[in-house]
């Protein structure tokens, strides 16, 4: 069986979950090649090579380019802020790695423009390039795609998606990277308000024309970190003074598929009490399905063709061996979690790569997700004006 050695670049909050799926996937699934971690990059040499015995990788390094460079490495997994994802994937796939990078893909168009161009290089030559849009391998959020496309909910008249945390509410959480434009892109809107998006097209199979939208930041201050603490991102330990919050906090925005149905759309990081609240519902002419994460070993679905004495929402428990990715795990009514989601992507990029195909997301569907964020915060510069998402590459059809 071939092997694929993987380097793991960044190893915070993404690098132990990518971590946790690398190391149980091979155990898990029946890979067509073996997955070996091989290395994980950091800047910090002590606080990596820790990263690296505690999540199992064999060794740590500081330097991403040479690792790149190095003829035994098959596979780079990007879990760095959204700065340093160009460079990396461009140079990743330019010395025939295959790549895994979180999202938002970019921080900017035009980075995801030149990412997804050297993905269709590298594709030419047999690497294969996928970005981290983990929550659609929720074996739930699969089966209710399979649903869509089924025909189960008809034709499409109303999307309605949020992802709505509560980590910002306290003023005084620190002013870590991910409230920072220059590393991190954007804020509620790029770091899950791209999971809605995201979430939005795969499972409808359509594609937002144009959006009109709002984007505030609430807490314009915050402590700064202290010393030279990085945190997860997520958190942080206030030093002295404060800073500027570049990011926006909240985001609502509602759009129009090319096929002319509707989506309302919000992302928060200020919804007080909700900790991970991912949800969609889509409604059609024939009935409607629904998902939420906090609730995500199952289905809401509504059947509009069954006799008016049965109709209402009923919950479809999706951990029998039939749904996507189950019949790996545990017996039916075991519930899967979080971290399951990460097992089944390294499942898909290995089979991907070794059947030459590429797995989704691509690098085209997370630039398309890309120019989506770009529209939004555009609009709501313009007093909310409805703003075009430029023409891309259709989301892929799965």
């Amino acid at each position: 069986m071939k092997t694929l050695r993987v380097a793991m670049i960044g190893h915070g909050f993404m690098g132990a979950a990518h971590s946790q799926g690398w190391r149980t996937a091979p155990r898990v699934f029946d890979l067509p090649a073996a997955p070996e971690m091989a290395v994980v990059v950091g800047r910090n040499a002590s606080a990596t090579a820790a990263a690296a015995k505690k999540w199992g990788w064999a060794e740590s390094a500081t330097d991403w380019r040479e690792v790149i460079a190095r003829e035994d490495i098959d596979v780079v997994d990007i879990v760095t802020p959204g700065d340093s994802h160009a460079e990396i994937a461009i140079a990743a796939l330019e010395a025939g790695k295959h790549v895994l990078c979180e999202k938002p893909l970019a921080n900017t168009v035009a980075e995801a423009e030149a990412m997804a161009e050297a993905a269709e290089r590298a594709a030419a030559r047999g690497i294969r390039a996928m970005v981290g849009f983990t929550y659609r391998r929720v074996p739930a959020v699969t089966f209710l795609r399979n649903l869509i496309a089924q025909g189960a909910v008809g034709t499409i008249h109303h999307v309605r998606a949020s992802y709505r945390q509560d980590w910002l509410v306290d003023p005084e959480m620190p002013l870590a990277w991910r409230l920072q434009k220059e590393h991190a892109g954007s804020g509620a809107l790029g770091d899950i308000g791209a999971h809605a998006i995201d979430l939005a097209q795969f499972v409808t199979g359509l594609n937002l024309e144009k959006v009109s939208g709002v984007i505030d930041t609430i807490v314009k201050e915050r402590p700064l970190l202290k010393g030279s603490t990085s945190g997860s991102g997520l958190s942080g330990t206030a030093g002295v003074g404060k800073g500027k919050v570049t990011v926006d906090d909240i985001a609502i925005f509602t759009g129009r598929f090319e096929s002319g149905a509707l989506a309302s759309f919000e992302a928060s990081r200020f919804a007080t009490g909700r900790k991970n609240a991912l949800e969609i519902e889509v409604s059609g002419d024939k009935g409607a399905l629904a998902f939420d994460l906090e609730d995500l070993n199952s289905v809401q679905f509504y059947d509009r063709t069954a006799p008016a004495d049965r109709q209402g929402f009923r919950k479809i428990l999706v951990t029998e061996a039939d749904h996507p990715y189950v019949s790996a795990w545990w017996p039916a009514g075991h519930m899967l979690g979080y971290e399951h989601g990460f097992s089944h992507q390294v499942k898909d990029l290995v089979e991907g790569i070794a059947a030459g195909t590429d797995p989704h997301a691509t690098f085209a569907d997370g630039l398309r997700v890309q120019r989506v964020l770009d529209a939004v915060e555009r609009s709501s510069n313009n007093d909310s004006a409805w703003t075009g998402v430029a023409a891309g590459v259709p989301v892929q059809a799965i």
